[in-house]
């Protein structure tokens, strides 16, 4: 069953890319206090991805964080050293956090995976997007298939 707006989230870790190398953190440390955006990807470099949804939070990242967001998160069911290169390649700086689920684990306990290996890319994530306040989701925007608009950065704007 798929996460709901008033669901804790789940307890998992991710990995991001510090200055020291690959870093485990947990979600409790990434969304437990405070707001955040949460927006996942099927896969780091994939054509809308790279060319509509990362581009668009780094470019509205100043817009959602006006409105009282500490921190915006990009996720993929990748690496943490396809997470890190896909940033530096699209300039995110420090816009947005550039998080990795590696096995998916965080993704399968939101219930929000898919499988993608009719694609050959295995595992995956849905495209979604999910507002979270102190640890709780308050918005759930899950993509129909083949879509783009509910996990927008200028629909998460508008829900903002």
């Amino acid at each position: 069953m798929a996460i709901s707006a008033g669901d804790k989230i789940p307890s998992a870790t991710l990995t991001i890319m510090a200055s020291e190398g690959p870093t485990p953190v947990s979600t409790e440390e990434l969304f437990g206090q405070g707001r955040s955006v949460l927006f996942a990807v099927p896969g780091a470099f994939t054509p809308t991805c790279s060319a509509q949804h990362l581009p668009g939070f780094v470019e509205h990242a100043e817009a959602i964080k006006a409105k009282g967001v500490d921190r915006v998160v990009c996720m993929a069911v990748n690496d943490t050293f396809v997470m890190s290169a896909w940033g530096k390649s699209s300039n995110v700086g420090d816009s947005v956090t550039m998080a990795a689920d590696g096995n998916g684990e965080f993704t399968e306990a939101l219930g929000l995976g898919m499988d993608a290996s009719a694609f050959g890319m295995g595992k995956r994530s849905q495209r979604f997007a999910l507002i979270i306040e102190d640890g709780i989701v308050t918005e759930v925007l899950v993509e129909a298939p083949g879509e783009f608009r509910v996990s927008s950065a200028e629909f998460v704007l508008e829900k903002l």
